[in-house]
């Protein structure tokens, strides 16, 4: 892969994570913090009952970790035993069906409050 090549990968990725993050702002999904996976795990510390706290999100964080773990993983046996492009196809495709079930979802919800102000 030529320097050209590299340079233009870095730049598909750079807005592909961006875009991923400003997904995930919108969504306001607590706890899902995308670029930051450091936030997460210190939650896990922190409100810990260990660590004084209630230990109330400690699920919903571990596996917010355990989901970014298995991908890592399965990003990194794509990459070296399929091609390089293998794991930006199956983020691709994994993308493309979030994308279309919340574009569902938002359907229905706007349907749901028509449907609530109508009467």
């Amino acid at each position: 892969m030529g320097t050209g090549s590299r340079y233009a990968l870095i730049v598909l990725l750079a807005v592909a994570m961006g875009i991923q993050d400003a997904t995930a702002r919108r969504l306001a999904v607590p706890d899902l913090t995308t670029t930051v996976l450091t936030q997460t795990l210190t939650g896990i510390a922190a409100d810990s009952r260990l660590g004084g706290g209630s230990g109330a999100k400690t699920v919903r964080r571990v596996l917010a970790v355990a989901a970014m773990l298995v991908g890592a993983i399965v990003g990194a046996l794509l990459l070296l035993e399929v091609a390089p492009v293998a794991p930006l196809t199956l983020a691709g495709a994994i993308l493309a069906v979030v994308c279309g079930a919340a574009h569902r979802a938002s359907r229905k919800e706007q349907a749901a409050v028509t449907e609530r102000s109508a009467r």
